[in-house]
């Protein structure tokens, strides 16, 4: 860790503290739980509202329910901002390094930055350069050499694994490339998996995954099986999995890399209306047309950062969807949601 001029080792910058997921329901309310800036899905909806401002307004491929209205508990600043909100990830000096055999592989060199709170980051690298090793630490999934790793106010590159394991749960939600849902088990029962090591009842979480079903847009579908839906409608059952619990950070590792370009950015839409609403999202990806869809790159090579900068113009998945659909000429028909506003 770094010194200051006086001699005495820095701290690191002291990153938001999320509340406790059970908060919402201790206290009655029966939303559910919320950390400080994150995401809350709205109980029973009082008032229809489109939600064309944040999402596309309908599937070229598929009709399914328009998605619902996110709202934040705090307004969030873009990632060039001028007010810094706090950090959710702080690393310092994260090393990585492998023993095969005879040989040392140094995965992570010294990896040091910050991801505030309500960015959208896109971690790139060619295949060796250590951005899926810094996924994983990000990710509590593994630990580092040496190094320190904030989440959230926690400093987690020190828990045991059952510790681990509990953050994973309650402040990491992660989107796969391969969708990783259940085959036999419906939309609800895969969003609501997570709940169960949780604790939650069965009530609680048939109600929850319902609501963040809705939340993608999927209110209508919640007993189609994988097998029912199409590649783009089984991310977005994966997606409303890695809300159900409110997390205070979003993983999305290559979520559109078995996607088409249609599909791609129909989820990539899904993402920018979960992060424009406060959630910081952090997601890898080879290609540079769909990080152009966030609002910072870091480039990896060699298990260093080479690159870290924002994108100044993001691209708008929205305003691209509603080009493809008058280009072929689709009218989009899709059910309203109704909403409520949460001040």
């Amino acid at each position: 860790m770094a010194n200051n001029d006086s001699g005495q080792p820095e701290q690191p910058v002291e990153p938001i503290r999320p509340a406790s997921p059970t908060d919402a329901i201790d206290s009655g309310a029966g939303d559910l739980p919320t950390t400080q800036g994150a995401l809350e899905i709205p109980d029973q909806p009082t008032q229809r509202e489109m939600v064309a401002s944040k999402l596309p307004s309908a599937s070229l491929s598929e009709q399914s329910t328009m998605p619902m209205r996110l709202t934040s508990s705090q307004p969030m600043q873009s990632a060039t901002g001028a007010v810094a909100a706090a950090p959710v990830i702080v690393v310092r000096n994260l090393v990585k390094t492998y023993i095969l055999g005879q040989t040392r592989v140094h995965a992570l060199q010294g990896v040091s930055l910050e991801v505030r709170q309500g960015e959208f980051v896109a971690i790139m690298g060619p295949s060796g350069s250590g951005k899926s090793t810094f996924m994983n630490m990000v990710g509590c999934l593994d630990r580092p050499t040496q190094g320190e790793y904030w989440l959230a106010g926690k400093l987690v590159s020190r828990m045991s694994n059952d510790e681990l394991a509990d953050v994973r749960n309650r402040l990491i939600g992660f989107v796969f490339q391969g969708f990783n849902l259940l085959n036999r088990a419906t939309a609800l029962s895969n969003v609501a998996l997570p709940m169960v090591y949780a604790g939650y009842s069965k009530a609680e979480r048939d109600r929850r995954a319902s609501r963040a079903l809705q939340l993608v847009g999927l209110g209508a579908r919640m007993d189609h099986k994988p097998s029912q839906l199409s590649g783009g409608q089984q991310q977005r059952v994966a997606i409303a999995r890695a809300l159900v619990n409110s997390p205070s950070l979003l993983l999305a590792d290559e979520p559109t890399g078995n996607l088409d370009s249609r599909t791609s950015i129909e989820i990539m839409a899904v993402l920018q209306a979960l992060n424009e609403q406060g959630l910081t999202v952090v997601l890898v990806t080879h290609e540079p047309d769909i990080a152009q869809f966030t609002k910072r790159q870091v480039v990896f090579r060699d298990g260093q950062v080479v690159r870290d900068e924002p994108i100044l113009a993001p691209r708008s998945a929205k305003e691209e969807w509603e080009q493809m659909a008058k280009a072929t000429k689709q009218e989009p028909r899709m059910n309203q949601t109704q909403v409520e506003e949460i001040p």
